[in-house]
């Protein structure tokens, strides 16, 4: 078979073509200069708040409603101590608080704030016995109950559990929200990173005095290092001229960045006896002189997790609702990642409305 060069008009064509993707290229280019300005404009958190409560640095927002509450019971978020808690309200639509302030709920969050140098020796017994008790109280006295329902995110969670073991009374019912509680799994890099042969957790302490924000920052980037520093910029590169991408991608990457350090004595207490101990599963825990007793739990729970986490795998979630002393517990996993649990739209779309069914069966009508 002869084969035939292309004519004129195929040639002017395929220049043409050529030529048009190299402007879109252009224009898509020419509006990076654009993002450091965009970046300054994200809003941290999507639902309205005020703060009704300082403990120190440590606050505690309310979420305002148009509506009366529907149940009695206050709900109280808890966070991690690791990066900042306006994850679970980034943005209208992608906000988990929204879900629960619609559905009626008197919501509330601690917001720890940046630990200082002068907050290098608070520990475990500081926040469990001290700030989480003294600020689920001031949410509970504020809706006139004895008891507060709590969501706990990460190692948000797993404080979450300490308290309700040490304060059973105090619980209405527990939500956590891929949290880890058992750390004998090897699954994930940071149980790897964590063993007590490949890290002093002592010396590192000692020398810094808090963790750092930015050894926590690269920590997480290291888990996925060619997503996060290859896949993800070639992503956004590809995307400049959608505007609706790049406005979640900055306020997700606002969020992913504004990292705050740890205080040194709880971060040392929480890689020692958790990561490279597990004295939480095998009751060993001591925190201000209470062991900590899961057993002691035995109010509802619900025990959220994703199948893709890369921070905190499901084999350190699953075991939490066999350790509990309750008979009202429920596990759900979802096909996402750690955070895609908190903002990924599978997530608004499947989990979030059944955990507000879950937690509204389980909460006394106002």
């Amino acid at each position: 078979m002869v084969q035939t060069a292309p004519g004129p008009d195929a040639w002017t064509q395929t220049a043409e073509a050529m030529i048009e993707e190299g402007f879109a290229q252009w224009r898509k280019l020419s509006r990076l200069p654009l993002l450091a300005q965009q970046a300054q404009s994200v809003r941290k958190g999507a639902t309205p708040s005020e703060v009704v409560h300082y403990d120190g640095r440590v606050k505690l927002m309310h979420y305002l409603s148009d509506q009366p509450p529907r149940f009695k019971q206050p709900l109280v978020f808890v966070f991690a101590l690791v990066n900042r808690p306006y994850i679970l309200d980034l943005l209208p639509g992608k906000s988990v608080v929204e879900h629960f302030v619609k559905a009626g709920f008197d919501t509330y969050l601690i917001d720890w704030g940046r630990p200082t140098h002068a907050d290098r020796r608070e520990s475990l017994d500081t926040y469990v016995n001290g700030y989480m008790s003294r600020l689920l109280e001031h949410a509970a006295h504020r809706s006139g109950q004895d008891e507060v329902s709590v969501l706990g995110y990460c190692m948000g969670g797993g404080m979450s559990a300490m308290f309700s073991a040490i304060h059973p009374q105090r619980i209405r019912n527990l939500m956590l929200l891929a949290a880890g509680i058992d750390f004998s799994t090897r699954e994930g890099l940071l149980n790897q990173w964590a063993d007590a042969d490949a890290f002093d957790v002592d010396a590192f302490v000692d020398a810094f005095g808090n963790c750092p924000a930015e050894f926590l920052q690269w920590s997480f980037l290291m888990l996925k290092p060619i997503g996060n520093l290859l896949q993800k910029p070639l992503g956004l590169l590809d995307r400049l001229d959608d505007d609706k991408f790049i406005h979640e991608f900055l306020t997700m990457e606002t969020w992913l960045n504004d990292n705050i350090p740890v205080p040194g004595e709880v971060y040392r207490e929480f890689v020692k006896f958790l990561y490279q101990q597990n004295q939480l599963v095998k009751g060993e825990l001591t925190i201000g002189g209470h062991r900590v007793d899961l057993k002691q739990i035995t109010c509802p729970v619900l025990n959220l997790m994703a199948a893709n986490d890369d921070l905190v795998p499901c084999a350190q979630s699953e075991p939490f609702n066999d350790l509990v002393g309750s008979t009202d517990r429920k596990a759900i996993k979802l096909k996402a990642g750690h955070i895609g649990l908190a903002v990924g739209s599978r997530a608004q779309r499947e989990l979030w409305p059944q955990a507000v069914d879950w937690l509204s069966a389980r909460s006394d009508p106002a």
